[in-house]
């Protein structure tokens, strides 16, 4: 990154397909028309086979695609054997793209929006988070939209008592917070609403609330 845009190493290193414009979360990314050396799949290759090698560090491309090993102390004999857990999930679908707006369990509903990976990083999301919610996920990276049209449908049209937004560290889940939070504006209705960021390793960071 140069001056918040990002720079092209090498000519040879870009087939020109532009997969990577709707991938990048700030659009520091753009095509410039010039001439530039051919695209050479073999050097691509040999280059990310380099990296591999030496452990490459992703510090300088997008914070949400780090690499990190996580490591966890060991329950004691007492701890490692809990109750069977139990799913607190009260409907399906989840995902924000697939669930209808008007569906008959979002009147009264406390809402939860909260990405993808944060059931995976924080272990008890079921219990802190789930429970007693309608849970609506979805990863704005990856399904490359803006929920908060949906999202305001969602909220205008139903009975809708709360919002909890929960979501990850990484940069990329801050359209996930940006969706919720613009969809309760448009939505004309003022509803209690809180934000909980969860870490890559497991921990919850911060609650924000109005």
């Amino acid at each position: 990154m140069v001056d918040g845009r990002a720079q092209l190493m090498r000519d040879d290193y870009c087939d020109g397909l532009g997969d990577c414009l709707p991938a990048c979360p700030t659009g520091a990314i753009s095509f410039v028309e010039r001439e530039a050396a051919a695209y050479d799949e073999k050097a691509v290759f040999a280059n990310k086979q380099k990296k591999m090698q030496q452990g490459m560090n992703l510090s300088g491309g997008c914070p949400g695609m780090r690499m990190k090993t996580i490591r966890h102390e060991e329950p004691s004999a007492a701890e490692s054997a809990p109750a069977a857990a139990q799913s607190r999930l009260s409907q399906w679908p989840v995902q924000i793209k697939l669930i209808p707006v008007n569906a008959p369990f979002f009147s009264g509903a406390k809402l939860l929006i909260a990405a993808d990976c944060t059931a995976y990083a924080y272990a008890a999301f079921h219990e802190r988070f789930i429970r007693g919610h309608i849970t609506l996920v979805g990863c704005p990276k990856l399904d490359s939209v803006d929920y908060s049209e949906k999202l305001t449908e969602i909220i205008r049209n139903n009975d809708i008592r709360s919002v909890a937004v929960v979501r990850m560290e990484v940069p990329c889940c801050g359209g996930l917070e940006h969706a919720a939070k613009t969809a309760l504006q448009q939505s004309g209705k003022f509803i209690p609403w809180q934000v909980v960021t969860i870490s890559t390793d497991g921990r919850i960071l911060e609650t924000t609330a109005p």
